[in-house]
């Protein structure tokens, strides 16, 4: 069985001087130790691409599964 990481979501709480987030609307959160540590999260936003944004401009969320997949199906479709 392979162990797969779960995909991670935040909702944006503030955008202030970021044009390419909307406020509490759900992001895909990627991975990025180097990124966490200086307190960024690298977060795809609605250019469908992903970049580094302020860990306090987001809340993070646990969803169900099917609620996952969908998020991630919408995320791919978007880009």
């Amino acid at each position: 069985m392979q162990n797969i990481t779960p995909t991670k979501f935040a909702i944006c709480l503030k955008n202030k001087g970021a044009e390419d987030l909307t406020l509490r609307k759900v992001y895909q959160v990627l991975p990025d130790e180097q990124a966490e540590k200086k307190g960024l999260l690298r977060i795809i936003d609605e250019s469908g691409e992903d970049y580094l944004y302020p860990v306090g401009f987001f809340f993070p969320i646990n969803v169900p599964q099917k609620v996952e997949r969908a998020l991630r199906q919408s995320v791919s479709v978007a880009a």
